[in-house]
C-alpha cells in the first residue's frame, strides 16, 4: 500500500495515497474567529473556500510550523452520511509516498486518538496511518460542513 509519509512532531504518520485528492504548497490562509484550534483557516481553493486542519493541533500539540517542507494535504472528506468535502490538512515534514507492506501492519494497542490507526515498521521507525474517516470529531464536523440547502428542506434557487 502507498502511504503518504509526514511528520505531526517528531513522529511519522502515513495517510492512504488513495485518499490523497492533491498536495499543495503551504497557502495563505484566512483565520476564522472563534474557530476551535485545530482549524488552521480556510484556503481558496479556484474560488472555492475550504477548511483546513491543523494536523498538529487536531492531535494536541502545538500548531505546526511553517517549514519549507509543511504542505496542505488536499483529500475528499466523507462524512459519516457519505456526502463528500473537500478538506486541507495542514501537514508539517511532508516526506513524500512510501510503501507500506498491508501485511506488516498491526493494532496500535492505543485507543487514545480515534483516528489513528495502524502501525508499521521500517529502517526508520515506526509509521502510524491516519484514519480520515475518524479524523474529525462530530462536533467540529457540523461546523465545518453545514448540511446542503436541499438536506434542511430549502427548495434550489431560495436563499438558505
Amino acid at each position: 500500500m502507498k502511504v503518504l509519509v509526514f511528520h505531526i512532531g517528531a513522529d511519522r504518520y502515513g495517510l492512504p495515497l488513495a485518499a490523497v485528492q492533491r498536495v499543495l504548497p503551504l497557502l495563505e490562509l484566512k483565520a476564522l474567529p472563534l474557530a476551535p484550534d485545530a482549524v488552521a483557516g480556510l484556503m481558496n481553493l479556484h474560488g472555492a473556500s475550504v477548511p483546513v486542519i491543523d494536523l498538529c493541533r487536531i492531535s494536541g500539540g502545538a500548531p505546526a510550523p511553517q517549514q519549507v517542507d509543511t504542505r496542505i494535504l488536499l483529500v475528499d472528506y466523507r462524512t459519516p452520511q457519505g456526502e463528500p468535502h473537500a478538506l486541507g490538512l495542514l501537514a508539517e515534514k511532508v516526506q513524500g509516498v512510501q510503501d507500506v507492506d498491508a501485511a506488516a501492519l498491526a493494532a496500535s494497542g492505543v485507543s487514545a486518538a480515534p483516528f489513528l490507526g495502524a502501525v508499521a515498521g521500517d529502517a526508520a521507525g515506526i509509521i502510524q496511518l491516519v484514519r480520515l474517516e475518524e479524523l474529525l470529531p462530530p462536533a467540529l464536523r457540523a461546523q465545518l460542513f453545514q448540511p446542503s440547502a436541499q438536506a434542511q428542506g430549502v427548495p434550489k434557487g431560495e436563499p438558505s
